[in-house]
This record gives structure tokens, sequence and C-alpha cells, in this order.
């Protein structure tokens, strides 16, 4: 009897294994159609649902309604950074292949399991890709470009062939570690460290930037009777070199502090005082 039991719980496991090819199928379909089938109350559900779709289709080929189940769970709700957000694809299909191969994983872990990483990895992702990778490399390229060198114009398909190789090792490192050395990570505190840290990075290379192409000066001068012209530029200098375009980027700072980020008004606003200063010879 006992015997008997031991083989049947031994038949109940199978060993269905999605391949390297199955892992870059799902990732590109991520990758090409994640913000093609945005709506207010799923936003990238079905994308995601979409992209994992085949995966799932291999691992319950003999379970139709465990299929139907899988698809359905994942096209819940979802929404996190694309590109550092395929951990979560990445452990949502070990967790499914887990599943599928008879270990009892409860559905709502798996969709409770998204749920919890979503916002986390939606600030490493939007810190480290976004806030601090994006400007190193436009940076370089508009360095190359003012120097008037051709290589200026490539560089910034730098942006998105670093995000499709990080977007993969992302997926194929949630895939294989799972959900429990992903949260173990998040418990360490070592995510906070790695946002933190992005964060300083990307701020220095805003400041660098403001210096180095925000250009202000004023040509305004005063003649006094039997004495050299005062020159305000050069005072200015004298009290801190690049005070005026410090002065413009706080002042834009200021206004997304208080009126949010209204990108057009700013850009517009400073159209307007450009001009207006120029023509009455106060900026140059």
């Amino acid at each position: 009897m006992d015997d008997k039991v031991l083989v049947n719980e031994k038949d109940s496991v199978q060993n269905i294994k999605l391949t390297n090819n199955d892992l870059k199928k799902v990732y590109n379909r991520w990758y090409f159609t994640t913000e093609l089938s945005n709506s207010y109350d799923r936003l990238q559900g079905l994308a995601f649902c979409n992209a994992l779709s085949k995966a799932l289709k291999k691992l319950y080929a003999n379970d139709e309604k465990a299929y139907i189940d899988a698809l359905m769970r994942h096209m819940e709700f979802y929404n996190s950074e694309g590109t550092a957000g395929c951990l979560i694809h990445g452990i949502a299909l070990s967790m499914e292949e887990k599943k599928a191969n008879g270990i009892p994983v409860p559905g709502e872990v798996i969709t409770g399991i998204k749920t919890g990483l979503m916002g986390p990895i939606a600030g490493i992702g939007d810190t480290i890709i976004w806030g601090t990778a994006k400007a190193i490399i436009l940076a370089l390229g508009c360095t190359f470009a003012l120097q008037g060198n051709i290589i200026g114009a490539f560089i910034p398909f730098l942006f998105p062939l670093f995000g499709y190789i990080l977007g993969w090792f992302f997926l194929k490192f949630g895939y294989r570690v799972g959900k429990d050395a992903v949260m173990k990570l998040m418990k360490s505190g070592m995510i906070n460290t790695i946002i933190t840290g992005a964060s300083i990075m990307g701020l220095f290379m805003m400041g660098a930037l403001s210096s180095s192409y925000v250009k202000v000066s004023t040509p305004l001068t005063f003649t006094l009777e039997n004495a050299e012209p005062i020159v305000v530029q050069d005072i200015l200098d004298q009290i801190l070199v690049g005070v005026l375009p410090l002065i413009c980027i706080f002042g834009i700072y200021w206004y997304f502090t208080r009126k949010g980020a209204n990108y057009n008004k700013v850009i517009l606003g400073i159209l307007i005082i450009s001009m207006i200063a120029s023509f009455f010879g106060i900026l140059g």
C-alpha cells in the first residue's frame, strides 16, 4: 500500500523545463509590446500576459484549465519599469514552472509576489536606467556632437541597446534565482542602497550637465566719468563663476517644486524671457 502511494506521488511530479529559447521569446514579446496595450484598469497587464502566453502554453500543455487560470492570473493589473521589471517576469516563470511540475504553488502567491515587487523594482529601474544611464549616454553624445564629431549622432542608440541587454539579464536572473533570493535581497536593504547611490550619481551628472551646457551671461556695462567701464559679467564671475546659469537652474527647480513639472510652460517661459532680455540687452 505504502509503495503504491510513493509511486503515485513520484508520478505526479513532472519535469517540464523552459529552454533559453523559450525565455528569449518571452523577453522579445515583452520588449516590443510593453506600451502597446496600456489601459487604465490593467495598465501593462495585457502585455505581461501576452509575453508569457507561449511559455505558459508549453508548461500547461496537458492541462487546459490550468493554462486558462494562468492566463487570467497574469491578465490582472501590472505596472513596473519595463527593463528592470523583467526580473518579475523571470520570477513568475520560475514559479509557474514549479507549479506546472506538480509543486503546490498557489496562484495567489504568484500574483502576490508580482504585486509586491512592482513598486521596488520600478524604483530601481527608473533611477538607474532613466535617471542615470540615459543622462550619461545622452551627455556623452552631446559632447561629441558639440565638437562636430559624427559619432555623437550614433551614441544615443547605445541607450536602447543597453536597455535591451540589461532587460534580458534581469529576466534570466529572476528565472534562475526565483522569488526567495529576490525577497532576501529586498529584506537586506541592498535595494535602498542601490537606489540611493544611483540617485546621487544622477544628481552629480545633472549638475555637471547644467554647468556645461546652460549658457547664460549678461552684456551689461556701466560707464562712469573718468573711470573704466564696469562690466557686470566680470563682477559676477568674481563672486561665483557661472552664477547666472545656476540661478536659471534653481529658478526652474523652484517652478517644478511649486507649480508641478509642466515642461511646456517652462520651455515657453524660457523662450519669452530670453527674447525680452536679449531685446533690452540684459542677457547675451
